[in-house]
Order: structure tokens, then C-alpha cells, then sequence
């Protein structure tokens, strides 16, 4: 009995002592593993600040661009103050008067002064004719009244533009002022009506020589010419089976069917 209570004692014992031999390297083995254990984390915290001081980089650098935008803006308030222009109101721009904000330069100014010729010539004032040029002009329009007096009782032909055969209306016009005008004078009715070196007269300013214009069939053009003679008459060719006569327009049928006038011959336009 006493055997197995000595032996009890000496395991206790041992077991004491190797827990006492045991017990002062534990904190050196926890001590190396914590070591271990950091540098890995310590390079982790090492590659998680690097791109903070990217970052730190970047905002010292926008920072910097905005103080230089800033600057920049700063200055050119500084010039829109310091400059004249800026410096005037609106309301000066709005008492400028009306001839000032017409005024043109350079080229400008010269496609305003061909305007004001152009506008020059067209103004309708009395064109100053010598001695010699009235009686010229007078002399080409008798002949014109002459050549189309001439042509009274000859029959209407459609196409005829002479003598020997006949002459339509249009025809009956080109025969008569052909010779005596700058211009080439077109063939028929409605393109004589629209002959820009023409000009357009109104009814009651009618004069011996001018072309009366009408729409006979009611297609939208101008289809029969006549030439007036003066005195509310005209000469013209009226149709198939009809002589060249000379009718009344302030007839019914003529002022129903009336378009127009052109006056072809002017002290302008004789050769």
C-alpha cells in the first residue's frame, strides 16, 4: 500500500516538473508565431497604403488645377473689367440712332451704292432724249404702224410670219418690230407676254405701239396678241377663216378675255 501511494507521489511529481519544464518556452512559440503571423500583415498593410498615396497624389493634384482654373478665371474677369468694351452699358447700345446702325463698310458699303444705282435707274423720272434720238424713235415707231397697216384684209394663216403667205397673231407682232428693236423678239403669244425686256403697262396708259394681251381659250396663258393703235382700237389677226382687222377694245368680248399690255418699243430699246 504504501508502495502505490510513494509511487502516486513520484508521478505527480514528474508530471509537476515537466509541466514546469514546459511552461517557460510557451510564450516564446506564441511569441514567433505572433511574428510570423505579422509580416504578412504587414505586408498587406503595406500594399493597402500604396494606393492611398496615389490617391493623395491625385487630390494634391486636382487641388492644384483647380487653384490654377481658378486663377486663370480670375484673370480674365480682371481683363473683361480692365477692357473698354465691357465697360459700356447696354442702354448705350440702345439710344444709337438709325442711321448709324445702317451704316456699312467695306464690301458692304459697295454692294449699297450699286443698290442705289440700280434703284437710281429704275426710278421712273423722264428720260432727257435729244433731237435726234426722239426723231429716230418716232420715226421706228411709224414704221411698225406702217408695216402692220399694211398686212389689213390679209387672211389669217397659223404659223405665218410673212406677207406672201399670211400671219397669225404672234406672227403678225415679230413681222412688225423685228427690224426695229435691240432684242430678239420671241414667236409666240404667251412668251411675248413674258418678255422681261418688255414692260408691263396698265390700261389706261396705253399708247400707239403697245402689245394688248388675252386669254382666249382659258388655259392659264396668255394665246392672242394684238397691237393697239390708239383711240381704244387694235389691230390683229384673229383667226382661221378671219382677215386682219382692226377691232374696238372696249368690246364685251375683248374686255372679258383682257390680261395685259407690254410696251416692246421704248427711246431705250429702237436700234
Amino acid at each position: 500500500m504504501r508502495l502505490l501511494i510513494t509511487l502516486f507521489m513520484l508521478a505527480l511529481a514528474q508530471l509537476f516538473f515537466n509541466v514546469a519544464h514546459a511552461s517557460p518556452h510557451a510564450p516564446v512559440n506564441a511569441s514567433h508565431h505572433k511574428k510570423d503571423a505579422g509580416t504578412p500583415a504587414r505586408e498587406d498593410e503595406r500594399r493597402k497604403r500604396r494606393p492611398v498615396k496615389a490617391s493623395s497624389t491625385k487630390k494634391v493634384k486636382e487641388s492644384t488645377s483647380k487653384k490654377s482654373r481658378l486663377t486663370s478665371v480670375s484673370k480674365l474677369k480682371l481683363k473683361k473689367k480692365a477692357s473698354p468694351t465691357a465697360a459700356v452699358t447696354p442702354s448705350r447700345y440702345k439710344k444709337k440712332s438709325v442711321n448709324e446702325s445702317k451704316k456699312r463698310y467695306g464690301r458692304h458699303r459697295g454692294k449699297t451704292a450699286q443698290m442705289e444705282a440700280l434703284t437710281a435707274d429704275l426710278d421712273p423720272a423722264p428720260l432727257k432724249l435729244s433731237k435726234a434720238h426722239r426723231a429716230r424713235y418716232q420715226k421706228a415707231r411709224e414704221t411698225a404702224m406702217n408695216k402692220l397697216m399694211g398686212q389689213l384684209g390679209k387672211p389669217y394663216q397659223w404659223g405665218g410670219t410673212s406677207p406672201k403667205t399670211g400671219f397669225d397673231c404672234s406672227g403678225l407682232v415679230w413681222y412688225a418690230y423685228k427690224d426695229l428693236v435691240k432684242f430678239k423678239i420671241p414667236r409666240t403669244a404667251n412668251e411675248m407676254y413674258h418678255l422681261r425686256d418688255a414692260a408691263s403697262i396698265k390700261r389706261d396708259e396705253l399708247e400707239k405701239g403697245d402689245l394688248v394681251f388675252f386669254r382666249i381659250n382659258g388655259r392659264g396663258v396668255a394665246d392672242h396678241v394684238g397691237v393697239y393703235l390708239g383711240d381704244g382700237k387694235f389691230i390683229q389677226s384673229p383667226r382661221t377663216g378671219k382677215d386682219i382687222q382692226v377691232s374696238a377694245l372696249g368690246e364685251d368680248y375683248w374686255q372679258r378675255h383682257y390680261i395685259g399690255a407690254r410696251r416692246m418699243m421704248t427711246p431705250k430699246t429702237i436700234r
